[in-house]
C-alpha cells in the first residue's frame, strides 16, 4: 500500500533567508528525499524542503538518518534535539558558518567589563521602540525593562481577556501551570531555538552571555528578550482566548506564522552584528576555506604550515674566549 501524504502543506514553509521556518517533530523518522528530507509518522508520509527550514526541532520518538543530516546541514538548516513540548534542550548540530571570527570578538567584548556593559546597555535600549536617555544607568535601564514587560503582560491580558495572575510555572510537572503559563512557556521554547539557529549560523556562541549568565543558552535568552514582547506575548493571549484545547500545539503553529511575517530571522542577524557593531576592528578574515591561525606567544602566527618542514635556523657559534 503506498504511503499517504501528509495534509500539512510544508511546501509553504518560507525560503531561510526570507524569515525563519521551524518544525517540530514527536514520534517521526525523518530519512532524507534527494535534496529534501521525508517524514514518515501515523499521519503519514511528508516531504519536507530542506532549503526552507531554519531550525529541525527533534522531540521524543524521532530517529533521524545520517543522510538526512548532511542534507540539512548542506541547507544550513540547524538540528536540535530536545524533550517532549521543548521543556528540555539535549543537544545541537553544527551552525552554516565554519567562521571562528565573530565567536572570538564576542569573546574578546565579552570578558572587557567596559564592552561588557556597553553590549548589556544596548541590548535593553534595542527593547524599546523609543529612545532612551543615554545618560540612563544599568539599574535605571533594568527598571524601565520591568515595566515594560509588566505593561505588556497586562496589556495582552485586557485585549483579550485571559487572566493574568504572574509568571509561573513547574518545569517538573507541567500540568500545575494555567493554561496561558503554558502558552508562554512553549511559545518561548520555540522562540528559543529560533534565535540559537540565528546566533550559531552567524558564528556566535550560545553560552557568552551578557545579560544572562552561567547557563549553555544564557546568549540565547538574551537575544530572545529582544523579541518577546512584540513576538510571544500576544500570540500566547490570543492562543488561549481562543481555546484551551491543545495549547501547546496551536501556539507553535500561531507563533511560527507571526515569525515568518515578521522576518524574524533576518532580524534576528542583523540585530546580532549590530550589537556588537563598533566596537572594535575587525582583524578576521571572511573566508573560511583558509586554514585557521596558530595561536603564539608573540601574536598568531599562519595555520596550515608544517614547521617541522621549516629549515632549522642556524645555531650561532659558541664562544670559546676565556
Amino acid at each position: 500500500m503506498p504511503p499517504v501524504k501528509s495534509t500539512i502543506n510544508y511546501a509553504e514553509l518560507p525560503k531561510f533567508r526570507d524569515g525563519l521556518s521551524y518544525l517540530y517533530l514527536e514520534h517521526s523518522k525523518v530519512e532524507q528525499d534527494q535534496h529534501s528530507i521525508a517524514v514518515l509518522n501515523e499521519d503519514g508520509f511528508s516531504s519536507v524542503p530542506a532549503a526552507s527550514l531554519g531550525v529541525l526541532m527533534l522531540g521524543p520518538g524521532t530517529s533521524i538518518t545520517h543522510a538526512a543530516i548532511k542534507a540539512l546541514a548542506s541547507n544550513g538548516c540547524s538540528v536540535h534535539w530536545v524533550g517532549e513540548e521543548h521543556q528540555r534542550f539535549y543537544a545541537s548540530g553544527t551552525g552554516e558558518t565554519r567562521s571562528s571570527r565573530n565567536l572570538l570578538k564576542q569573546a574578546r567584548l565579552w570578558a572587557n567589563p567596559a564592552t561588557h556593559l556597553e553590549i548589556v546597555q544596548r541590548m535593553y535600549r534595542m527593547r524599546f521602540k523609543e529612545k532612551l536617555d543615554p545618560n540612563l544607568t544599568l539599574e535605571q535601564l533594568r527598571g524601565f525593562e520591568g515595566v515594560r514587560v509588566r505593561e505588556a503582560y497586562a496589556n495582552a491580558s485586557q485585549e483579550t481577556g485571559v487572566e493574568w495572575k504572574g509568571r509561573n510555572y513547574n518545569r517538573g510537572n507541567w500540568a500545575d501551570s494555567d493554561p496561558i503559563n503554558r502558552a508562554l512557556s512553549a511559545g518561548a521554547a520555540s522562540l528559543y531555538g529560533v534565535c540559537h539557529a540565528g546566533i550559531v549560523s552567524s558564528g556566535y556562541s550560545t553560552a557568552l552571555g551578557f545579560i544572562h549568565t552561567g547557563k549553555q543558552l544564557s546568549f540565547v535568552y538574551d537575544a530572545a528578550d529582544l523579541y518577546k514582547a512584540e513576538n510571544l506575548i500576544p500570540v500566547a493571549f490570543n492562543v488561549v482566548a481562543e481555546s484551551e484545547e491543545k495549547i501547546e500545539t496551536r501556539v507553535r503553529t500561531a507563533l511560527r506564522e507571526t515569525i515568518r511575517s515578521n522576518k524574524l530571522l533576518e532580524r534576528v542577524v542583523k540585530d546580532l552584528h549590530a550589537l556588537f557593531e563598533g566596537l572594535e576592528e575587525d582583524e578576521f578574515s571572511d573566508d573560511a576555506a583558509k586554514p585557521g591561525a596558530i595561536w603564539d606567544i608573540n601574536g598568531e602566527v599562519s595555520g596550515g604550515t608544517n614547521y617541522g618542514d621549516l629549515e632549522e635556523p642556524t645555531p650561532e657559534p659558541e664562544d670559546d674566549s676565556e
